[in-house]
């Protein structure tokens, strides 16, 4: 199914839940057509503007925006400083950049809105884990943290290395389990053991990936996810993971479902305004 013949919805159906003022998407995309994609990064996709994501902000009640580097842009961080400017104050960023950046470089991204590096231990990655450590060292003097994306099966393998963080650190989508475990897998216990350190983050975000038994509820995902908000409903964000790139058009997600379940997850109100407002306007400075 080609990107003509079924173009990204950006209006539907109303979500049944009423985002509170101030909602945060805490992890979208965008790619433009002036910004070529990079060797070592997947194809590129069709494009996903700014102008696109207002659309679909509007549509799903969301306010503000956190605009992660692509893997196809690899180290070239132009289209997400161009989309920065395009947004405005009510977005901020998360670039691709390695222990060698030079300092002016990072201090022009921090005066743009940037506040985050990327760390991607997945095919494709500009960044992977094995200089976590040292791009997190560079980095923290701007007061930027780092976002870590992995199959969570292997987090038991870098469990030392992510407790060394100084400050606070994000684990991508419930903790990318490729295959979804059980509450009591080893894996599973170790990003809880991370997060009530008191220092880690979880984006409840991109169930869609992972799931094995599907849309509407992710059952599988999400029996992780609220035990997540269960043990530090302080430090869990939410996000659409817009436009949806790794998965192929045909198994496109529906996009109210994805907040939706956010009722499943986190049923209190209060709680989920956290997730919603509260906790990433803490963590990204809104």
């Amino acid at each position: 199914m080609s990107e003509t013949q079924a173009p990204r919805p950006l209006a539907g159906r109303a979500p049944k839940l009423k985002t509170p003022p101030g909602t945060t998407d805490t992890h979208i995309h965008i790619f433009s057509e002036g910004h070529a994609g990079q060797p070592g990064g997947p194809p590129m996709p069709a494009p996903a503007t700014v102008a696109d994501y207002r659309r679909f902000q509007k549509w799903l009640g969301l306010e503000r925006a956190v605009v992660v580097q692509s893997n196809a842009y690899q180290l070239d961080n132009a289209c997400l400083l161009e989309a920065l400017a395009d947004f405005g104050g009510d977005a901020r960023g998360i670039a691709a950049v390695t222990p060698e950046t030079p300092e002016a470089e990072l201090e022009r991204m921090t005066a743009a809105g940037v506040l985050g590096a990327r760390i991607m231990n997945l095919p494709g990655g500009a960044v992977g884990l094995d200089r976590l450590e040292a791009v997190a060292a560079r980095v923290r003097p701007f007061g930027w943290h780092v976002i870590v994306q992995l199959d969570g099966r292997q987090l038991p393998d870098h469990e030392a290395v992510l407790k060394r963080l100084e400050g606070p650190y994000v684990v991508d989508h419930v903790g990318k389990f490729l295959e979804p475990v059980a509450l009591d897998h080893a894996a599973f216990r170790c990003l809880l053991g991370l997060v009530e350190r008191g220092n880690c983050y979880v984006k409840l975000s991109a169930a869609y990936e992972t799931s094995q038994s599907g849309a509407p509820d992710y059952r599988d995902v999400g029996r992780l996810a609220r035990a997540l908000v269960e043990a530090a409903p302080e430090r869990m964000l939410w996000a659409s993971n817009w436009p949806h790139v790794g998965v192929p058009r045909e198994r496109y997600p529906d996009d109210v479902d994805l907040l939706d379940v956010l009722l499943e997850w986190a049923p209190d109100e209060t709680v989920r305004r956290g997730i919603l407002v509260d906790n990433p306007a803490r963590l990204y400075g809104f």
